[in-house]
């Protein structure tokens, strides 16, 4: 590795623009069968379909709830009946990034010391039918989670959906455990940092070595690294880890890259997923990283600095009135460079 410091060793709104996103997304996405399963044969008649994703940390502030809310709005655009479980007890945030958090009366916690059923608690999304949210407990004691009764939870839903998505608080507390504990499969999201690799790498350890799989010894856990905030300008100065970087210090397939994007700060105070912002880069990264976990082969995207100047204007994500104008410039400037060559 060649970087400096590696060797350093609401009012929340649903637009109806951002829903209509969503419904075209919905309409362009493939509604192909995962895996190897055969065709005619529907997800809910194969138990082995059902998987538990659990989407992780070692370090706060990462983009974790952000990941959990695409990732799950991108698996139930294409078809898949998914539902996102917010495990951060006490601080749930997961509902506002999906525009919910007026819907909730009854929680997790509710489900599971038996004060309502699974689909008392659970909440429809109105963009996706095969989109379902159980939101965190603000009130109750991380304490209340128990692995008999997240265990049979779990098991309840996975007749009932395609894919269970745990979005686990940062760290080892027991939210993060008891996520973990369960999965299939994990996205372990980080930042190109050295501290947020750090933190990163101890969690690949815990779930190789805590989870139910490995303590029955079962096909461990398949782990995967989507790396979030990346600035290829910065990379390049050697302001930030680059990927190769990343990939050395943790050793993980990469699934995915989101660059840093101010639309994200928008998308959670709309209460949309950023995946339903097809216009923008973030949301299109989102999308690629979806379809890459189920098996689609995807080139990565958004790697390389921009260009700078005219060509910017030309080549950037912009209005198409923006574009317009580079191409009026372009055509002027090029009439008086022939105009010139001619006299």
């Amino acid at each position: 590795m060649t970087i400096g410091l590696v060797r350093a060793s609401r009012s929340i709104i649903w637009t109806g623009a951002g829903a209509r996103a969503c419904q075209a997304l919905e309409h362009r996405a493939p509604r192909k069968p995962w895996g190897l399963q055969p065709a005619g044969v529907s997800m809910r008649s194969v138990a082995s379909d059902s998987r538990v994703l659990c989407i992780t940390s070692g370090k706060g502030g990462v983009g974790k709830t952000t990941t959990a809310a695409s990732i799950g709005m991108g698996l139930a655009l294409k078809g898949k009946k998914t539902c996102v479980i917010d495990f951060d007890i006490g601080l749930r945030n997961l509902d506002i990034h999906l525009g919910a958090e007026r819907r909730v009366i009854f929680d997790f916690v509710h489900v599971l010391q038996g004060d309502c059923t699974l689909k008392q608690a659970m909440i429809k999304d109105k963009r996706n039918p095969n989109l379902f949210l159980l939101a965190a407990s603000q009130t109750k004691d991380k304490n209340a989670l128990t692995v008999d009764a997240v265990g049979k939870m779990l098991a309840e839903m996975r007749r009932e959906f395609d894919f269970i998505i745990c979005d686990s608080p940062a760290g080892i507390e027991s939210g993060a455990r008891h996520a973990m504990y369960f999965a299939d499969d994990a996205i372990i999201v980080t930042n190109p940092e050295l501290s947020s690799c750090r933190d990163s790498d101890k969690m690949i350890g815990f779930i190789s070595s805590r989870s139910k799989r490995a303590e029955l010894g079962q096909e461990p856990v398949r782990q995967s690294l989507l790396v979030t905030r990346y600035d290829p300008e910065r990379a390049q100065k050697e302001e930030c880890l680059r990927l190769e970087d990343i990939k050395e210090l943790l050793g993980l397939e990469l699934l995915g890259v989101i660059p840093e994007s101010k639309c994200i700060l928008t998308a959670t105070n709309l209460g949309q997923p950023v995946i339903c912002m097809p216009d923008q880069d973030a949301g299109q990264a989102y999308m690629d990283t979806v379809e890459r976990f189920l098996g689609e082969e995807k080139e990565f995207r958004f790697l390389s600095p921009r260009p700078t100047g005219i060509l910017s204007m030309l080549f950037s994500r912009g209005t198409e009135r923006a574009r317009s104008a580079a191409y009026l410039i372009l055509y002027v400037l090029s009439s008086f460079y022939v105009r010139d060559q001619t006299y």
